[in-house]
């Protein structure tokens, strides 16, 4: 879908810039930073290098007539916008601010797109703030943290039969403890299992925070867990579960659920899609070679992994924002919800209604 307007004239003006690229340009001939472009910053705008010999002085001097609506002598952002779009000025300057933006404005590599595609603006890299802090991932860590220290140092080695890991660790005999589907996460079997997953979790839970704030990516987060312990259950019942993985996972593919729902607004796409999906891929191929092939039993929750992928994707495309929706993204809204709760709901029911399936454990 084209967010270009097309005057009356049939010159197109770039709408896909978005207001901090105007800005950008507003405040790069705002030669004296008064926040406002005077006649000769108008024309030297206007007449700079690559358009000196485009238009006259006298045109400058009508533009400025015609864009100061309160005759103050100077343009403000306001004015500046306003000028920029009207249809009465298409024809004399339209052109100009098209040439000029795509000069100015770092342009995208179209090797990727269709030639009838917008250009990505990069909107989505310009939602980055830290207003409010991004702080779920950082809280989680530091919970996980103090609960594999207080382990340690209470049972004075590093293992899964602290108290902490002994109340909180998914084990499939004690199903009937219903905490456990979640607070696995906070029991790491090793400092390595510990690390691995607190790197990534801020890595890759900061910049999510950062664009879609802290409720959406821990309710992400906490979907991946829940679906990995679900997800284990019914696929490997006799496998206990312990550390962050399957949040770690969904993360992982939430990033992938933003790509896909923002692909026109993010300036590389492609690449970050390709590094999430390779990432992914590698870890399940090497699941499926381990279990299938080799045949090891060496009880590491795949499934885990895999339900957590799963859960974040499809949790991801529902809570995370999506700067432009597009007729087809509503129908992957709708159809990932359904799936999602779907999955969920046969998991617990699975678990709640099928108990002899757990009676060989």
């Amino acid at each position: 879908m084209s967010n270009d307007r097309e005057g009356e004239t049939g010159i197109t003006i770039p709408l896909q810039y978005n207001n901090a690229h105007w800005r950008s340009i507003f405040e790069k001939y705002d030669l004296d930073k008064d926040g406002k472009i005077s006649y000769q910053e108008l024309k030297a705008m206007i007449q700079c290098s690559d358009y000196s010999n485009d238009i006259p002085t006298r045109v400058v001097r009508t533009i400025m007539q015609k864009a100061d609506l309160d005759a103050s002598g100077n343009l403000d952002y306001p004015e500046f916008i306003a000028m920029i779009h009207r249809k009465d000025m298409q024809g004399v300057f339209g052109h100009l601010v098209q040439r000029y933006v795509h000069s100015m404005v770092p342009q995208r590599p179209t090797v990727f797109l269709a030639p009838s595609s917008d250009y990505p603006d990069g909107q989505y890299e310009e939602e980055y703030t830290c207003k409010p802090p991004a702080i779920a991932m950082i809280i989680i860590s530091i919970l996980e943290i103090t609960l594999f220290l207080y382990d340690v140092i209470t049972h004075r080695s590093i293992s899964i039969e602290g108290p902490a890991a002994t109340l909180f660790i998914y084990n499939p005999h004690k199903r009937y403890q219903a905490w456990r589907y979640l607070t696995y996460m906070f029991v790491h079997v090793g400092t390595f299992h510990l690390v691995v997953n607190l790197l990534v979790q801020i890595m890759l839970g900061i910049p999510l925070e950062m664009v879609h704030k802290w409720w959406r990516v821990l309710t992400i987060y906490i979907a991946g867990v829940v679906a990995g312990s679900l997800g284990t259950s019914v696929s490997d019942p006799g496998v206990y579960l312990a550390g962050a993985s399957g949040g770690v996972y969904a993360l992982i593919t939430a990033h992938v659920a933003t790509i896909v729902m923002n692909w026109s607004q993010m300036e590389f796409a492609v690449m970050q899609l390709l590094v999430f999906l390779v990432v992914t891929s590698f870890d399940i191929g090497q699941a499926i070679y381990n279990r299938y092939v080799l045949e090891k039993n060496d009880q590491v929750g795949y499934v885990a992994h895999f339900a957590g992928a799963i859960a974040g994707l499809l949790v991801g495309i529902n809570v995370l924002r999506n700067l432009e929706v597009r007729t087809w993204e509503k129908v992957v809204w709708w159809a990932s919800i359904i799936t999602y709760v779907a999955l969920m709901t046969a998991a617990i029911l699975w678990n709640v209604l099928y108990t002899s399936y757990y009676d060989q454990l």
